[in-house]
């Protein structure tokens, strides 16, 4: 099956819309200027029914939002499904190592403090490899956003057992089930330092949108997990598992998300499994505009002009270069 990646087949091969009138409802008024982000040279290699489509489109829908520009943009990525993201999407992309996306993105965000950072990762990339750099980068309160697609498992090298899989989960790499305890996404996040925190459904595509857009316009470490099925490799967490769990975190009576004590005391009810009915929490969780400055705050070389902006005409490294001879 060829699959595009133009706004409309987004929607048509995510799974969660069969009807032609809904894709055209969802297909707003933005509609040609979400286009404008559209990357038709590349077809997609994602199956027919993976929330990252439903998740490329929300990307798209909140930069038309913003009216953020694709210049104005630069995506970096991991290896794995998710990786595959700039790719989809028309404006700078950089597709890195496995787990190493954080550290190439704090690079082109110091080399350009003006450009919209964006980092794109799976659950195996970022909590794998790139767990470390995850750390670091939450603690040091890095200017970008971090888009988590967290699918509880390996997509791209068939259905291995990943970070975030649930204790017991039987893969191909753990057949007599995992005897591991899972990676709380949120958790790491908050504890770590992240100023600005959030959980999605990739089947709600208003809040996806409204959340990424704020994730967008907060300065600091915004993370967003990006909670969707794996159709292929983990179908038992489908789409209607996730629309008959999640909720708005926002409708709840006691919502208080700049108190950190509140938004950690919900992530550990979720953990000990008392939310009733195992509900799932949606929505800004924790953000703190004014916790702390960001690390590039802390760097005067750019507090005027980003570096890449800057004269260096008149820098001469002849003589370091000299002692490496």
């Amino acid at each position: 099956m060829k699959l595009v990646n133009t706004s409309e087949d987004v929607l048509k091969k995510s799974g969660q819309i069969n009807d032609h009138e809904e894709v055209l409802r969802l297909y707003d008024e933005h509609s040609s200027e979400v286009k404008d982000w559209d990357e038709p040279e590349h077809k997609s290699q994602w199956c027919p029914g993976c929330g990252n489509f439903a998740i490329l489109l929300a990307f798209k829908k909140a930069m038309v939002s913003l009216k953020i520009r694709p210049e104005e943009v630069c995506i970096v990525s991991g290896i794995g499904q998710a990786g595959k993201f700039p790719h989809y999407v028309k404006c700078y992309g950089v597709e890195t190592l496995h787990g190493r996306a954080l550290p190439v993105a704090t690079g082109v965000k110091l080399a350009n403090k003006d450009v919209n950072v964006v980092v794109v990762g799976g659950d195996g990339d970022g909590f794998g490899l790139g767990m470390g750099h995850f750390v670091h980068s939450a603690r040091r309160n890095l200017d970008v956003t971090y888009l988590i697609h967290n699918n509880e498992i390996y997509g791209l090298t068939k259905g291995q057992t990943s970070p975030t899989s649930p204790k017991g989960t039987k893969t191909v790499s753990t057949p007599n089930g995992s005897i591991e305890t899972p990676i709380h996404p949120v958790e790491q996040a908050i504890t770590n330092g992240a100023t600005f925190v959030a959980r999605c459904f990739a089947g709600d595509m208003e809040q996806t949108v409204r959340v990424m857009a704020q994730a967008m316009k907060h300065k600091g470490f915004a993370i967003v997990e990006m909670l969707q099925p794996c159709v292929s490799y983990n179908p038992s967490k489908n789409h209607q598992y996730f629309k008959e769990r999640c909720i708005r975190v926002e409708e709840s009576g006691d919502y208080n998300p700049t108190n950190k004590n509140w938004a950690l005391a919900l992530v550990h009810r979720e953990k000990a499994g008392l939310i009733k009915d195992e509900k799932i929490a949606c929505g800004i969780l924790y953000h703190n505009d004014s916790e702390r400055g960001t690390y590039l705050d802390e760097l005067p070389e750019s507090a005027d002009l980003a570096l890449v902006k800057q004269d260096i005409s008149n820098v001469d490294i002849e003589g370091l270069l000299d002692k490496f001879e």
